[in-house]
């Protein structure tokens, strides 16, 4: 079997799906973006592709070897994201060909469903309250809030009461049955966790998320020994090397992105890397579906898997859902927080190419918003 060509699709909200094809009929879908970037990935695949055109799809680690340290310059969010969709449309193609789920192939299930978490919005803590529980009411015991849009350096009195009256909130509303998970996006300066966390730790969250930038991964030990907080980081680290220092510092959960860090291959192996360190994995998935489908086939074959983010109702979608890009949505049914292990090959989906392909008529031109601190300089998103 040969590879014969692919395309690449532009589809709103923000995302970039890659079909892959082999002269066998058998096709790929992988799932390469960088939110905001979209047309700089979608150069990285086409550079990539042309050596993959002509090579044997089966071949997944001699590719992702190739693809991954054969230009010299390696790693980074773009290309590490465009080797991660081509990762991804391989695993797919490979696990068509041999009729099985990729989870088969990857040493079988060692579970038999996952458990999802779902994004909570509200402008405010009346409206964060009522959007939370809805989620509850749909069956998730689990939901993500952002706590906080931009931050200064060292927030005031004020806004770091603010903050923990927001997770107080919540969980008064709440209870103790279901589980909160804070995301900060990096708002935080290590100082200011030093402030804050504390005010949390009675509310007991599941998880914070990414408190710091990536760039101040050195100071998270700092952060995780002054709190019984478990920390989560790692959707902006793209392989096991940007991973290998995080693991010792006393995270408790890492988040690799499949469409960012290497794809299913590289995951894989960021996962049990993380279980020598007695670190728990839940896959950062605010994306498309073909990611959600490649997170799953790693969750099902994970043992320190934790918990699975999903774009479903998460704010910036404008009316466009993974369930529009699916034949059959309903492997994606979401019952009682969970969803059942996929049995079909490959990914386990079926991708409906007629609306990607009228959805990319009209390509998308996302762009990350840019926040600014109340006198005008920039402020972490």
């Amino acid at each position: 079997m040969k590879i014969v060509g692919y395309e690449t699709f532009l589809v709103a909200p923000r995302w970039q799906f890659l079909r892959i094809d082999t002269d066998e009929g058998i096709s790929g879908w992988g799932e390469p973006i960088v939110e905001g970037r979209a047309e700089a990935v979608q150069g990285a695949v086409a550079a990539c592709m042309e050596y993959l055109v002509g090579t044997d799809p089966l071949r997944i680690e001699e590719h992702w070897q190739v693809l991954a340290k054969g230009g010299f310059y390696r790693g980074g969010a773009v290309l590490s994201s465009a080797l991660a969709g081509i990762d991804q449309a391989l695993w797919d193609i490979k696990g068509r060909h041999h009729g099985v789920p990729v989870h088969e192939l990857l040493g079988g299930p060692v579970r038999d469903r996952v458990r999802m978490y779902t994004w909570a919005h509200g402008v405010d803590n009346a409206a964060l309250v009522d959007d939370a529980q809805a989620k509850v009411a749909s069956g998730f015991a689990a939901v993500k809030i952002n706590v906080s849009e931009a931050l200064p350096p060292i927030p005031g009195a004020a806004e770091v009461r603010r903050m923990a009256a927001r997770v107080e909130a919540l969980r008064t509303a709440l209870g103790d049955g279901v589980d909160i998970a804070l995301d900060f996006h990096g708002r935080l300066s290590t100082a200011a966790t030093r402030q804050l966390l504390p005010l949390l730790e009675p509310l007991l969250p599941l998880f914070v998320e990414e408190p710091v930038t990536p760039e101040y991964s050195r100071d998270l030990r700092r952060i995780t020994e002054s709190t019984s907080i478990p920390i989560a980081t790692g959707e902006r680290l793209f392989s096991r090397w940007d991973f290998r220092d995080v693991l010792t510092t006393g995270i408790a959960v890492a988040q690799p992105d499949i469409s960012h860090a290497g794809g299913v291959s590289e995951v894989r192996r960021i996962a049990a890397m993380a279980e020598a360190y007695d670190v728990n994995v839940a896959p950062h998935c605010p994306l498309g579906p073909i990611t959600l489908a490649a997170s799953l086939q790693i969750d099902f074959a994970t043992p320190n898997f934790l918990i699975q983010e999903q774009s479903l109702g998460i704010e910036y979608g404008g009316g466009n859902e993974l369930l529009d890009y699916l034949v059959d949505p309903g492997v994606f049914t979401f019952t009682d927080g969970h969803v059942e292990r996929p049995t079909g090959p490959g990914l386990g989906i079926e991708v409906n190419e007629e609306v990607v392909r009228e959805a990319a008529a009209n390509p998308h031109r996302w762009r990350s918003p840019i926040l600014r601190h109340e006198d005008g300089s920039f402020a972490e998103w």
